[in-house]
């Protein structure tokens, strides 16, 4: 079990952001397979990720699980890791 982290502020908010996205693409029914298909792809555990997203204090959170966000799903790098420009690369 992981124990709980002290993230930075930015840490948290990427975090939040990575959840919020996630959401939007699961209600949008684009994410092949749901949690499972996400986890699958990212080679997460999806007991860390419910774990995460439930506390996002807890240390299972790694950079790595934006990378499908950003290769398949077309999130931009710069929305994700610093809040600022559209949320998807190539949005006007």
């Amino acid at each position: 079990m992981s124990r709980t982290r002290a993230y930075k502020q930015e840490t948290l908010d990427i975090q939040q952001r990575y959840f919020n996205i996630v959401q939007e693409l699961l209600d949008a029914d684009k994410i092949p397979g749901g949690i499972a298909g996400l986890c699958e792809i990212s080679g997460i555990d999806r007991r860390h990720w419910y774990a995460q997203r439930k506390d996002i204090g807890k240390g299972y959170f790694e950079v790595a699980w934006l990378i499908p966000l950003i290769k398949y799903h077309k999130v931009s790098a710069n929305w994700l890791l610093l809040g600022a420009g559209k949320m998807y690369k190539g949005s006007k």
